[in-house]
């Protein structure tokens, strides 16, 4: 299984920084019997892992050779590999720079990278066998992609930014087929590239038909993005150690 990770962006919501925003220092880890940082993009490569992912590949822009520095040629059992989008085009656009990685018969996970969430084992509750999304309650769902379902978790529709969202869901990982993220694709050509997020495209795939559920398996989910994002991050994970704790 494939795990895509959209790792192009320039990060102007809190640069200025020495390093890509993906490397951003969250929390620690230990090697060995040694603590050191741990990159905020570990959570999502860890998470995907979890998941079932033997595959991580990242989409990334010109210059941030210090991703693949910082990973190499696997983490842990899953192999790395690096896919340049080699100037920014949206969302859509980054993760359909992989697609010839994806072979139609092969599931595909699909998370930011700049996002630290709970619990740790959620994308292995998406299914395998069609467009699934992986739901968080926030606060603010108007900032992200809300989430729109019916009473048996079919999508209804995706709420791309939207100031008046109608649900406080919204997606934080997704998974599906590969011959769904081929369809996408071609759909995507279709519609002229036009869409820059994934949520419009999907709203299209489904008033053509197309299936989705959404799985409301999160529990909690900080974009780490922003300042105020990094803050709210670190307290997540401080709570996270103190209840392992306990």
């Amino acid at each position: 299984m494939w795990g895509i990770i959209p790792a192009a962006g320039s990060g102007t919501r809190i640069q200025p920084l020495a390093f890509s925003k993906e490397l951003l220092p969250v929390g620690s880890r230990f090697d060995g019997g040694t603590e050191r940082p741990r990159a905020v993009s570990e959570y999502l490569v860890d998470r995907m892992v979890r998941g079932g992912a033997d595959k991580i590949a990242f989409v990334i822009a010109p210059g941030k050779f210090d991703i693949l520095q910082y990973y190499g040629d696997h983490y842990g059992d899953a192999a790395m590999a690096y896919v340049v989008q080699p100037r920014p085009g949206g969302l859509c656009d980054a993760l359909f720079r992989a697609l010839h990685l994806v072979h139609p018969s092969e599931p595909v996970m699909i998370g930011l990278p700049d996002t630290v969430w709970f619990p740790e084992d959620a994308l292995a509750a998406l299914p395998d066998d069609r467009l699934s999304f992986l739901l968080f309650p926030v606060e603010q769902p108007q900032v992200f992609d809300a989430v729109v379902t019916d009473g048996h978790d079919r999508v209804l529709e995706i709420q791309v930014k939207s100031p008046h969202a109608s649900t406080n869901w919204i997606w934080g990982a997704f998974k599906m087929p590969g011959a769904v993220f081929h369809d996408l694709h071609r759909l995507w050509l279709e519609r002229g590239r036009q869409d820059e997020y994934m949520g419009t495209l999907v709203n299209a795939w489904i008033a053509r038909g197309g299936d989705a559920v959404g799985v409301r398996a999160g529990t909690s989910y900080v974009d780490v993005g922003t300042v105020r994002g990094y803050r709210a991050a670190i307290g997540l994970l401080s709570n996270a150690l103190s209840e392992a704790a306990e």
